[in-house]
């Protein structure tokens, strides 16, 4: 097989519907779009969450509480992630993520004591809860805050 002979499978590519161009094409005229009014008209449509001039869902519900758009953004990893390091490897953001198990965008990443680990591990993290770091050093390993 060449690359000049693929194609995608019968039936899962359509062409886009053609709508203005003539009456032979069958979605000439009015385009689809019926005769006069609001929504005939080019830029016509009424804003998204308009319900016709009845008070918007959005208005009608009550706001509860607050959103700290300053605060911290901490990301949090479980022993039981750490499991696919291998005995003495130190674990820190650069090794996390290339693991797979954070992604950027944080401000600080927390240890947290679900599951077991049962490998020797170095953990350098921002914070660390106090059952994860009597596991990690139960298992012959060690934990630096940075």
């Amino acid at each position: 097989m060449k690359l000049n002979e693929l194609s995608p499978a019968p039936g899962s590519r359509r062409n886009k519907k053609r709508i203005g161009r003539g009456q032979g094409s069958g979605q000439g005229g009015t385009a689809g779009k019926g005769h006069k009014g609001q929504n005939s008209r080019s830029g016509g449509g009424v804003r998204p969450g308009f319900e016709g001039g009845q008070m918007p869902l959005q208005r009608r519900l009550p706001k509860r509480g607050f959103n700290n758009i300053f605060a911290p953004k901490v990301v949090e990893i479980n022993l039981r992630q750490l499991a696919k390091f291998a005995a003495g490897s130190v674990v820190d953001a650069m090794a996390l993520a290339e693991a797979g198990l954070i992604k950027g965008g944080f401000d600080a990443i927390k240890l947290l004591g679900q599951g077991e680990i049962s490998v020797a591990l170095t953990v350098k993290v921002d914070r660390i809860s106090a059952g994860a770091k009597t596991k990690v050093e139960a298992a012959g390993g060690t934990v630096e805050l940075i």
